[in-house]
This record gives structure tokens, C-alpha cells and sequence, in this order.
């Protein structure tokens, strides 16, 4: 390549068709003008419209399925429908994403506590305002004595646990936001070689961080839960020097 191929600035490969179709789509779902419950174009009418074969169409109509934007019916009444969206769905996505930013390295565990604490300490001091007796009820049932409980157990109680904090909020996008983060936590790291001490003191956490709720104190709550997530990271970095 010489100088003046150099200077020439490079055109970007065109992506695929089936992706510039999905994107268009996308772009009509997201914005509203195709409405939740709202019938997609027949294949064989997109295929008139795009311009594009049959196989291309079903691909793009199949990206949008993979990300929860569409449903597809059989039958006579069948067809491609807007989805009705999902908090569950969205934050499965994000957390799809997290996952794969921590796998390459461009986010750390120190970032993902980082974000940690800059979430759910105010939102502990919101739910001890917010909560019902019912999201009480249920971080009750979260606790789990590490003693004779098995690791797959504790560790699902105590993902039930943050997550009832976040429903307790009454914010729903707060739920979908902070949902990822406790998926991607790798909880098998931290678990690694840790003491039974280590899941006493977490156990004792949330049965303070209840506490406080329970009395409606958000300071009180606040302060607790940055304290257990500042527990968390240092056994997170512990646990990861050790099994590098």
C-alpha cells in the first residue's frame, strides 16, 4: 500500500443483509411505530419490500427471536408479532453482555463492585422506605445458615436475597439494571477455598441489612450493605490472585 492508499480513508465492509433488515425492523419496534402485540410483515411481504430472498428474511426474523423482539406463531392465524417486552428478558441481555465484557477483560471485578456500590447502597436506603411486608417475607426466606446448607443452595439464596432488595425498591428499571450484576458475579470464585467464616459474616450481613429495612432505617441500611459489598470485593480479589 502506498502513501496516497494509505491517507484514503478504508470503507467499512457493508454488513450482511439480513442484518440491515433486523436493523430497520428493530429500529420500527423500538421506536414505537410497531407496537407490542402489533402482526411484522408476511415473510413473502418483507421478501417484496426488501427485495431480498426468503432465507435472508427468515434470518433477520430469526435475530430479532434471539433477542426478544419478536415472537413467531404457526397455523393458519400465525405470523411474526412485536414481543411484549420483558424486564427479565432486557436484563438477561445486558447480562449476556457483562458476561462477555469480563470474559475479555475489558471489565474487572474491581468495576463490577465499583458499579456495586454505587447502586445498591442508595437503593437500600430507598427500599427500607419502600419495601412491603411481602419483599420482607421474601428476604426472610433468603436466609440461609451456611451451616448444613450445600454451596449451590447458599449461594442461590443469596442471589434471591439482593435480588428481592432491588424488586423493593418499587423501581423496576432499577431491577433490570442491577439483575445482570448479579449474574455475572462469579460466585464460584469467590466461593473459592473461602473459611466458613467468610459465609457466617455474609449470613450476619443480610440478617442486619433486614433489619434495618424491617425498621425502616435507610441510613442504617445504606451503611450495612456498603460495608457487606466492600466484604465481597475483597474476597472477589482475593479469591482471584488465588486461582491465578
Amino acid at each position: 500500500m502506498n502513501a496516497v492508499q494509505e491517507l484514503r480513508p478504508q470503507r467499512a465492509s457493508a454488513p450482511p443483509a439480513y442484518q440491515v433488515l433486523a436493523d430497520g425492523l428493530r429500529a420500527e419496534i423500538t421506536s414505537g411505530k410497531l407496537r407490542p402485540g402489533d402482526r411484522l410483515p408476511t415473510e413473502p411481504q418483507l421478501c417484496a419490500q426488501s427485495g431480498l430472498s426468503r432465507s435472508t428474511v427468515r434470518e433477520a426474523l430469526r435475530l430479532l427471536t434471539s433477542q426478544h423482539l419478536i415472537v413467531t406463531t404457526r397455523g393458519v392465524t400465525g405470523g411474526s408479532f412485536v414481543a411484549e417486552p420483558s424486564a427479565n428478558h432486557v436484563a438477561e441481555t445486558l447480562g449476556d453482555g457483562l458476561s462477555m465484557l469480563l470474559a475479555n477483560g475489558t471489565v474487572r471485578g474491581a468495576h463490577l463492585f465499583e458499579v456495586r456500590v454505587m447502586l445498591e447502597v442508595p437503593a437500600a436506603r430507598l427500599a427500607a422506605v419502600r419495601r412491603t411486608d411481602a419483599h420482607l417475607a421474601d428476604l426472610a426466606a433468603a436466609l440461609v445458615e451456611p451451616d448444613g446448607a450445600d454451596l449451590d443452595r447458599f449461594l442461590a439464596a443469596n442471589r434471591a436475597f439482593h435480588t428481592t432488595m432491588s424488586a423493593a425498591t418499587g423501581n423496576p428499571l432499577y431491577q433490570v439494571v442491577t439483575q445482570p450484576l448479579y449474574a455475572v458475579a462469579n460466585e464460584r470464585d469467590l466461593a473459592a477455598d473461602a473459611p466458613v467464616a467468610f459465609w457466617t459474616q455474609l449470613d450476619a450481613d443480610h440478617r442486619a441489612i433486614l433489619a434495618a429495612v424491617a425498621d425502616g432505617d435507610g441510613d442504617r441500611a445504606a451503611e450495612v450493605t456498603r460495608v457487606h459489598l466492600e466484604r465481597l470485593r475483597e474476597r472477589f480479589e482475593q479469591s482471584t490472585l488465588e486461582l491465578g
